[in-house]
């Protein structure tokens, strides 16, 4: 085999994802929960919520994800080289998803993909990324594509955290001569050692959150990749760095309103290296406070940020949202799901420009990285069809949705079984579970389309 050219402008070649065809209304689960108004969709910042009952799991949203970009675009399965997948939702403490996909390469003869499983909450999808680009960046690379996919299942028990939770799955075909372009040497990454979100019942979906704990990691995770980042720039381009040199910023999102906490904090980082300008003097008083403890919680200074900084969101991060709001949290996925928004909204807009992207996933561990769009992504927003998708999906009543829920932990590691949901429930072309058998073995299978789809 002949070695192939160095790559250039490695980066995002292809991008699709898939939601579930159900979801909740925040207002509606607000009234049924007995929940003050406003405490999901202001409090929040969520809009709608998908969520899945007993005929999907994680490997069959992967399974829809990947086989829905490889339709769309056509892509050879012999093309790819390395497949990895970015997930926390673990059905099997052995197995991985990226072998279930493998499914999916057997008719075209294709065993020959590197890469497993990227397991941490949140980060993994990212994680996977940076594999996947530096092994094309690397003496190892063949020439083919890699893939990636990131996606999760995000339950929590009935309480607070609930309305915070989500489904879908994105999956990217990464290569050179991208129309997305990664920028090296420019990245900032902060990992700890924290319990602020984890699973350590494996009998159980739902994950054990020290709320107020998550937020301070998060935004402490801001400061120092913001902060790693800054540096870096400045070295790279020789230039001052602020947020202003990212004409937009997407952000992993648990839900909108730490998305909008963010986004100010990335200011307030802007304001304390340069105070004695006069555009921060609606927020210079709160100098003083640093980036410590007490900055994550003072209520004077979040709604003086938030003012502060409202116009800039709107301009650079207001359209990554859309999706997010509306399919809720992705973990894995979560950063991304945003991306394929701000993809959809801003289309060809973006060309010559830069975009920051922050991951965050509890434990903890955090990136801020940034691409620069560099030709037209007119096919990437015609692929994603992302309004008119969310426009046909099914709304179900909060005390359906709850018991969908309740009907997932009962079957949740509960042996063999056979799911009873009705195929409607789901979308032309989703892949979904046929059964469990006495050896705990997933069987899949995939919804045909319609003769008007063919």
């Amino acid at each position: 085999m002949t070695t192939p050219p160095p790559p250039k402008n490695v980066g995002i070649v292809a991008i699709d994802v898939y939601f579930p065809q159900r979801y909740v209304n925040q207002t509606e689960l607000e009234a049924f929960d007995k929940a003050p108004a406003g405490k999901y969709t202001v409090g929040l910042g969520q809009t709608n919520m998908s969520f899945v009952g007993d005929r999907e799991d994680i490997n069959s949203i992967c399974l829809s994800a990947v086989q829905g970009l490889m339709d769309k675009y056509a892509i050879d399965p012999r093309s790819i080289g390395r497949l990895e997948v970015g997930t926390e939702t673990i059905i099997d403490k052995s197995k991985s998803v990226k072998t279930t996909l493998m499914d999916l390469f057997k008719a075209s003869g294709n065993m020959s993909l590197e890469g497993v499983d990227n397991i941490n909450a949140c980060y993994g999808g990212t994680s996977a990324l940076f594999n996947s680009i530096q092994w094309i960046e690397s003496s190892y690379w063949d020439g083919r594509f890699a893939l990636v996919v990131a996606g999760d299942i995000a339950i929590y028990a009935e309480g607070n955290a609930r309305p915070t939770g989500g489904c879908a799955a994105v999956a990217m075909l990464i290569g050179p001569n991208a129309p997305i372009v990664f920028d090296t040497g420019l990245r900032g990454t902060h990992m700890e050692n924290v319990y602020d979100f984890y699973k350590p019942n494996l009998n159980s979906e739902y994950p054990v959150v020290d709320g107020k704990l998550s937020v301070d990691c998060y935004l402490r995770a801001v400061d120092n990749c913001y902060s790693q980042y800054r540096s870096k720039f400045e070295k790279k381009e020789g230039k001052v760095f602020t947020v202003e040199e990212l004409d937009s910023v997407v952000f992993h999102a648990p839900y909108n309103k730490l998305v909008q906490k963010s986004l100010a904090r990335m200011v307030y980082n802007d304001m304390l290296v340069h105070a004695d300008e006069a555009k921060y003097s609606p927020v210079r008083s709160f100098k003083e406070l640093g980036t410590g403890p007490k900055s994550y919680s003072n209520v004077d200074m979040e709604k003086a940020l938030a003012a502060f900084s409202k116009n800039t969101y709107n301009s650079k991060v207001e359209q990554s949202t859309v999706l997010p709001k509306n399919v809720g949290n992705a973990y894995c996925g979560s950063l991304y799901v945003g991306l394929c928004s701000l993809l959809s909204l801003a289309g060809d807009s973006l060309v010559g420009k830069r975009v920051g992207l922050f991951s965050y996933g509890s434990g903890l561990a955090a990136s801020l990285f940034s691409f620069r769009v560099c030709s037209s992504i007119s096919p990437i927003v015609k692929e994603i069809d992302m309004l008119n998708r969310l426009s046909k999906r099914t709304k179900i009543s909060p005390d359906q949705f709850v018991l969908t829920l309740k009907g997932r932990e009962q079957k949740h590691d509960c042996g063999a079984y056979t799911p009873s949901e009705s195929l409607d429930t789901l979308p032309e072309g989703a892949f979904y579970l046929n059964q469990v058998d006495d050896k705990m073995r997933r069987q899949y299978s995939r919804k045909a389309f319609s003769s008007a789809k063919l």
